[in-house]
C-alpha cells in the first residue's frame, strides 16, 4: 500500500493550482491529487450557474450553509443546509443562490477536472460574461474541453 497521496489540509487552507481563484472557490483535492478519479471543492456559490450537461463526470453537491435552487431536467428543487444531491452526467441542470446568503457547498466531481475547468474560466476573465452574467455561447468553448455544454438561449 502506497502512502505517498496521503493529503490533509488545516481548516482553512487549499489546494495550489495552475492560477490564483478567488475565495469562493476552495479546492480541498486536485485532480491530481486523486489520480483523475475526482476534483474536490468547497464553493460559496454567488451567482448563478446557466443551464448546462456534463457529458462525462457525475457531480455530488452538499449543502453547508445556505440555500441552494437546482433546476434538474426541467424541475425545480431547493437544497437546505445538511442536504445533498446528486446531478448524474448527461441530465441538464442549473444552479442558483436560493433566498438569503450564497449557499456554501462541498462539490466533488468524477472523474476530476473541474478545478481545472474552472481555473480556465478565472483565466478567461470578464469575456465570459454578458451584462455581469456567465454567458453560455462565451463558455462553450472552454466547457467543451472538460465535455461540458451549456445550452444557448436563441437570441431575439
Amino acid at each position: 500500500m502506497s502512502n505517498e497521496r496521503f493529503l490533509m489540509l488545516a481548516a482553512d487552507e487549499v489546494r495550489p493550482g495552475r492560477v490564483p481563484l478567488p475565495p469562493v472557490f476552495g479546492v480541498k483535492a486536485t485532480t491530481d491529487d486523486t489520480d483523475g478519479k475526482f476534483s474536490f471543492l468547497e464553493v460559496t456559490l454567488v451567482r448563478e450557474i446557466p443551464r448546462h450537461v456534463h457529458h462525462r463526470a457525475d457531480e455530488f453537491i452538499y449543502v453547508l450553509e445556505g440555500e441552494l435552487a437546482i433546476d434538474f431536467d426541467g424541475e425545480a428543487y431547493t437544497a437546505t443546509t445538511g442536504m445533498s444531491v446528486l446531478l448524474p452526467h448527461g441530465v441538464p441542470h442549473a444552479l442558483a443562490p436560493g433566498a438569503g446568503s450564497p449557499p456554501r457547498v462541498l462539490q466533488l466531481s468524477s472523474p476530476g477536472g473541474w478545478e481545472c475547468y474552472v481555473e480556465d474560466l478565472i483565466e478567461a476573465g470578464p469575456t465570459v460574461l454578458t451584462d455581469g452574467k456567465l454567458d453560455p455561447a462565451k463558455i462553450n468553448p472552454i466547457a467543451d474541453r472538460y465535455d461540458i455544454t451549456y445550452e444557448e438561449v436563441p437570441k431575439a
